[in-house]
C-alpha cells in the first residue's frame, strides 16, 4: 500500500475530537497543487477497507483514481488519501466534495505536501527511487515513538548521567518448566507415593521394562522416588505405561522425567 507524506493531522484529527471542533482552512489561493488529497474528520468506526472502496467510488467522477490509502492504526484513523492522475482532477475533486458528509462526517480535504508513491510511479517512474529514498527518511524523522518507551529511555539515560553506567535492565521472573514438559532423560521422577512403599516394590513394578539401572528412595522424603534406566528410551517406555498407576490401589503416581 502506498505511504504518503503530509502536513501533521491537528490534534483534534489524531485524537477522535468531533468535528465540530474546527480546524483552520487552507486559503482558496493555493500556493501549490498536486494530484494527491489528504482527508481527515472521517468516520473512524468503518472499516478501512470500506473506506476506501467509498472513496475511490465518490471520488472516480473526477478522473482516474490512481490509489486510496486509509490506515486502521491509532495515528492515522479517520485520515485518507485519494491520489489522482492528474492535478486538475484532484482541485476540482477537492472543490466539490469539501465537507461532504461521508458516512455522517463532513469531510476536511486539502492537498497532500508530496506526491504519493501511486503517482510518481506513474507520471515520474524515472525518480521513483529517489521519492522513496527521501520518503524514508522523512518517515525516520518524523515516526510515531510510544511515550512509555521515551519514558524508558529517559530514565536510562538519566541513570548514566548520574552514576556513569546505565541502569540494570529489569529481571524477568525466572519460570520454571512444568514437570510434564520436561525433556525426555534416563531418570525418572515419581511423585505421590504411599508412605509405605518399599524399594523391593519399585524394583519389582519397574524390572517389568528392559534396561533397568537403579532405583532411588529418599529417606526423609517417603512420597518420592527416582529410577534410572540404561538409556531414554527404555525409561521414556516405563513412564508412558505406569504413569497414574495405583500401586497402593487408591492413590495414583505421578511420574515425570527427573529435571537434569
Amino acid at each position: 500500500m502506498a505511504d504518503t507524506t503530509t502536513v501533521p493531522p491537528q490534534p483534534a484529527a489524531m485524537e477522535g475530537v468531533s468535528s465540530a471542533v474546527p480546524v483552520p482552512q487552507q486559503p482558496e489561493a493555493q500556493e501549490y497543487t498536486c494530484e494527491t488529497l489528504y482527508i481527515q474528520n472521517l468516520n473512524e468506526k468503518i472499516k478501512p477497507e470500506v473506506m476506501k472502496a467509498s472513496l475511490r467510488g465518490l471520488f472516480k467522477t473526477y478522473g482516474e483514481v490512481l490509489d486510496v490509502v486509509a490506515h486502521k492504526n491509532l495515528r492515522m484513523r479517520g485520515q485518507a488519501f485519494v491520489s489522482f492522475a492528474s492535478a486538475d482532477a484532484a482541485k476540482k475533486a477537492m472543490k466539490d466534495v469539501q465537507r461532504f458528509p461521508l458516512y455522517s462526517k463532513p469531510m476536511q480535504i486539502s492537498f497532500a505536501r508530496t506526491r504519493s508513491d501511486a503517482v510518481v510511479k506513474k507520471l515520474d517512474s524515472e525518480h521513483f527511487d529517489e521519492h522513496k529514498a527521501r520518503r524514508e527518511e522523512h518517515k525516520k524523522k518524523t515516526r510515531y515513538t510510544n511515550p512509555l518507551k521515551s519514558k524508558f529511555r529517559a530514565k536510562r539515560l538519566a541513570a548514566e548521567i548520574d552514576g556513569g553506567a546505565a541502569a540494570p535492565a529489569p529481571k524477568r521472573p525466572a519460570v520454571q518448566m512444568p514437570d510434564e514438559y520436561l525433556p525426555p532423560n534416563k531418570i525418572l521422577f515419581l511423585q505421590n507415593l504411599p508412605e509405605t512403599v518399599t524399594k523391593d516394590q519399585l524394583v519389582a513394578l519397574f524390572s517389568q521394562y528392559p534396561n533397568l539401572y537403579e532405583v532411588r528412595l529418599i529417606p526423609t522424603k517417603k512420597d518420592i522416588a527416582f529410577v534410572e534406566f540404561a538409556d531414554e528410551g527404555s525409561a521414556g517406555v516405563a513412564k508412558d505405561a505406569l504413569h497414574n498407576y495405583k500401586l497402593d490401589g487408591e492413590n495414583k503416581i505421578k511420574i515425570t522425567f527427573a529435571r537434569k
